[in-house]
């Protein structure tokens, strides 16, 4: 896992709450000095505070002061759903842990008014933070009046005034993905994309011809999906007709399980015959046929980080990357002798 989610663990208002024998809430609203937490239990609270040498610096306290100790978390409905149900789960255990419950706007489609439907609700409904899993294909100045009024972190790379970019190294996912490849002895690698306006595509797709590059290889035209396995299994049909391909990266897991089927409804054995790598390395991976290889993007630890990042208020740290790892299975193997 990577060292930025990987490391040691600072004591948590959880934490504080356990020594004290309260709510991680009651922690919070005793340490902003709320007139409804009992003197004893404000005395229980510092004393544990102290105990376990939590910190609970002036940006975190400005975050949640006279608020509703909720982050606000914008989904997408479409896409890859595990690897959304996983930023989830780790935006909701990071989030609950630090005394905060999590309200999620789940948006149809990428369309603007959409986005700022959804981000317009959660302010009204008085969020501390604002967590952005989706692309922001166009800012609008109604988006940027909420990021910079409400502490936001996005998580795509995608940029808006006032926010804090957290993003994993898609470009280095793509590298690796291919590399692999090449290193079994592949002389070319052909690519399933992801769709365009994603920018997290587009930096697994530049990594992918900057490796090929690199091996003096031109790369042939990637084939678009849209992150779903059956998009996978369409580009997939078109790959088996091509008598030459022996290496596809796929964008996603999800697709790579549709690209794996089409070759084998004509006749194309993976690995035999066609090595597959795909990247998010989700659980279905490990148990699909063939085991899928895979780079591994630790989603639960990228929403978990998210939170952090939020809660931290360093309004200096504009920016973090989290880095990728493979995961080899069985769907990769040296090509066929010729």
């Amino acid at each position: 896992m990577n060292e930025d989610i990987a490391r040691p663990r600072q004591p948590s208002m959880a934490d504080v709450a356990r020594v004290a024998g309260v709510s991680a809430q009651t922690v919070s609203r005793a340490l902003r000095g709320s007139a409804n937490v009992n003197p004893d239990t404000s005395r229980r609270v510092l004393a544990a505070v102290e105990q376990v040498g939590y910190r609970f610096n002036s940006a975190a306290r400005a975050l949640s002061s006279g608020r509703s100790l909720t982050i606000g978390l914008v989904l997408l409905a479409s896409g890859g759903y595990y690897s959304r149900s996983a930023v989830t789960a780790g935006v909701e255990s990071a989030a609950g842990e630090a005394g905060y419950a999590v309200s999620i706007a789940t948006i149809a489609s990428l369309d603007v008014g959409q986005m700022e439907r959804a981000l317009a609700r959660l302010a009204d409904q008085g969020v501390d933070g604002l967590v952005i899993a989706v692309p922001l294909i166009s800012v609008t100045q109604k988006m940027e009046d909420i990021t910079r009024e409400i502490p936001t972190v996005t998580l795509d790379g995608s940029r808006t005034a006032g926010a804090r970019v957290l993003g994993i190294d898609q470009r280095e996912a793509g590298r690796l993905a291919t590399q692999h490849l090449l290193d079994l002895g592949h002389r070319q690698v052909w690519h399933v994309s992801g769709p365009d306006e994603w920018m997290e595509a587009r930096q697994r797709r530049q990594g992918w011809q900057e490796c090929l590059a690199l091996a003096g290889i031109e790369a042939p035209p990637p084939l678009e999906g849209d992150w779903s396995p059956g998009s996978g299994h369409r580009q997939g049909q078109i790959i088996a007709m091509i008598p030459e391909v022996t290496a596809v990266f796929v964008a996603s897991d999800e697709m790579a399980f549709g690209v794996i089927r089409a070759l084998r409804e004509r006749g194309r054995a993976v690995p035999e015959d066609v090595s597959i790598v795909s990247v998010d390395d989700i659980a279905l991976a490990a148990y699909c046929a063939p085991p899928l290889t895979a780079v591994r993007q630790d989603f639960f630890g990228y929403g978990a980080a998210a939170v952090r990042l939020l809660l931290q208020g360093d309004a200096t740290v504009e920016e973090s990357v989290v880095g990728a790892t493979l995961s080899v299975r069985a769907s990769t193997a040296p090509p066929r002798a010729l």
